[in-house]
């Protein structure tokens, strides 16, 4: 059973997740709209925020960006430390940079900048809450880019149901391209087939580019990281990647993990029955936030967006990213998760399933639970198996 500790806070969480999907439900909630705004929100107001810090600190610094003019879309990158290089260099650079935090320095023929792998990750929240930028989920990247030694790209998604699917899904996939455009672009510094224009080509990628990410993101590197319902977002663009393939250059998508996934179905599996009251969210609540998520007129809780075994034959699974799959004892999900895993693996996947006892939904991600040792074991967990596709050293680590 689940300690003190995690009921306790269980309990609490439940309460606090229950009071906001019942007030987004009613006619007169703050966002009981059609989902036809194109803008939409990434964050509501109760929602504990974490301002970001372009200067290391705890040896991780971060931006906020902003990327889409016609949205709310945006982004937190988390930049490890790693990328300063030798001990007397790891003060902050601040050349040039008018917020005074970390710039990359200049790049040149004898010195690069160390190049790191990009892992692209969707917050939870059931699609209708969470953030990119919440306490908790800016202290579980920060983690994770520790861990993996990696710049991890955590997705501000637009919010149901002011924004109904697909906005949460084409917000991910416009990620992935946006990082492709980066990629292009920071490319441009580096042209030498044009010579009385080059310099032109070069300020131009110059400007446009994000900084960080010319200097120290790889994009053949790429991993997919998603939690709870942002599993499913993960899922849903791993997926186009594969069906995109070349087009996608220089973007790889190498790998992913979903964390506990916010499947659903029509026909109840085993742990939906004898979970059906369980820990964080049980069978009524998950029900509720689908019904704010989808389409009014679509509702359907084997729509492709909740169960993806049902995609049919719009892509072979034998092609399907290697996916590690996390989940927890006493999450109702469990079986959905189990079940797509063991049918990625029959596809000759490599696709490993992390089954941790005494788990609720959330464990190693939401509040306090991140404290705990099973939270900070299953970050380990992840970061080994996805060292095993990020490594420029080959597949050195297993699992």
């Amino acid at each position: 059973m689940p300690s003190l500790t995690v009921k306790l806070y269980s309990v609490f969480y439940k309460y606090h997740l229950r009071q906001q999907l019942h007030r987004l439900s009613q006619p007169d909630g703050s966002g009981s709209g059609s989902g036809s705004d194109p803008f939409g929100i990434t964050s509501r107001p109760e929602e504990t925020i974490v301002p970001a810090n372009p200067s290391f600190q705890n040896g991780v610094a971060t931006k906020d960006i902003h990327v889409d003019p016609l949205s709310s879309l945006s982004l937190r990158i988390f930049l490890p430390d790693s990328v300063l290089g030798s001990p007397e260099s790891s003060a902050d650079r601040r050349d040039g940079d008018v917020y005074g935090g970390y710039s990359p320095p200049p790049q040149t023929k004898a010195k690069r900048s160390r190049k790191l792998p990009v892992v692209l990750q969707f917050h939870g929240g059931g699609f209708v809450g969470g953030s990119n930028a919440s306490a908790a989920n800016d202290a579980f990247c920060r983690r994770m880019a520790r861990l993996c030694d990696a710049m991890v790209v955590a997705v501000g998604y637009r919010l149901a149901p002011e924004s109904r699917y697909p906005a949460a899904f084409e917000d991910g996939l416009k990620v992935l391209n946006w990082l492709g455009k980066q990629a292009n672009l920071a490319s441009l510094r580096n042209v030498r087939s044009v010579r009385a224009n080059r310099r032109i080509f070069d300020s131009f990628g110059e400007s446009m580019a994000e900084p960080w990410l010319a200097a120290h993101g790889d994009p053949s590197r790429c991993v997919l990281l998603g939690v709870s319902s942002g599993a499913n977002i993960a899922d849903y663009v791993a997926r186009k990647a594969v069906k995109a393939g070349k087009l996608l250059d220089p973007i790889k998508v190498v790998a992913q993990v979903l964390m506990y996934p916010f499947f659903a179905g029509n026909i109840p599996t085993k742990s939906e029955i004898k979970l059906s009251n369980s820990y964080i969210y049980d069978k009524a609540m998950c029900s509720l936030a689908w019904m704010l998520f989808l389409p009014e007129k679509e509702f359907d809780l084997d729509h492709p967006a909740a169960n993806p075994l049902v995609f049919g034959t719009e892509l072979d699974l034998k092609h399907m990213t290697p996916t590690l799959t996390v989940v927890a004892e006493h999450d109702l999900m469990r079986d959905r998760a189990i079940a797509y895993s063991e049918e990625l693996r029959r596809a000759n996947v490599d696709a490993p399933l992390l089954d941790y006892k005494d788990g609720v939904h959330e464990f190693a991600t939401l509040g306090v639970l991140l404290h705990t040792p099973q939270a900070l074991a299953c970050a380990d967990d992840i970061a080994i198996w996805v060292k095993k596709y990020i490594s420029l050293r080959g597949h050195e680590f297993s699992y």
